[in-house]
């Protein structure tokens, strides 16, 4: 994580994401969509620049705001992407729609622990980024990383969770057990054999893990 002031100020050197964009930003803000914040996403596609990947599978679209930015970056990758909540799901659609993206980006509805089955006939991806339930993360790395192509990459959002992972003590109960979690799946990720696994303090946090050929 960076210091509000330097975060605002590099909020404010990010290019213009075009006039849909933009209004899906300000949907997510004036409804409380969590979507990912706007450094980390530049920082994420940023990475996504220099990798070039053809497929990416996401957990967790939101109401599509992750997916449309990856497939307006990089014009050639095919996306899937996987959401539970009713309401976010149709937001999504409707704004994949409007993008004219529904032939580069597919939705599935239904929980991600339960879905996976759906993917199995799909060819392996180069990019897996996980932004869902924090506290199953770790089960989404292990179900979905068999998905990724050995030399892929993992990206996992959200590994600082607003900082309390460095707290000693948190009052409130809820975030002392997510942090717990969080932190639990911070070092799993770190002594994964088959990963080399890196944390970047942009955003709320971003860990890249690339997968061991």
């Amino acid at each position: 994580m960076i210091d509000k002031k330097i975060e605002t100020y590099l909020k404010e050197l990010v290019p213009s994401r075009g006039e849909k964009i933009e209004k899906i930003e300000a949907y997510a803000e004036k409804h409380g969509v969590p979507i990912m914040d706007l450094v980390g996403m530049e920082s994420l596609l940023q990475i996504l620049k220099v990798r070039q990947p053809d497929r990416i599978l996401e957990i967790g679209t939101a109401i599509g705001y992750s997916a449309i930015r990856m497939a307006t970056t990089i014009s050639h990758a095919m996306i899937v992407t996987i959401e539970r909540d009713k309401e976010r799901y149709e937001q999504a659609v409707k704004n994949v729609s409007e993008l004219g993206l529904t032939n580069r980006i597919t939705i599935h509805y239904g929980d991600a622990l339960e879905v996976s089955e759906k993917l199995e006939q799909d060819p392996l991806f180069d990019v897996l980024f996980i932004d869902a339930a924090k506290g199953q993360y770790q089960r989404f790395f292990s179900i979905y990383g068999q998905r990724v192509k050995p030399g892929g990459m993992i990206l996992s959002d959200n590994i600082l969770f607003r900082g309390y992972v460095a707290e000693e003590e948190i009052e409130h109960k809820r975030h002392r057990q997510l942090a717990e979690k969080m932190k639990h799946y911070n070092r799993w990720l770190m002594e994964h054999p088959d990963y080399d696994t890196r944390m970047l303090p942009v955003g709320d946090g971003l860990a890249i893990s690339i997968k061991k050929r």
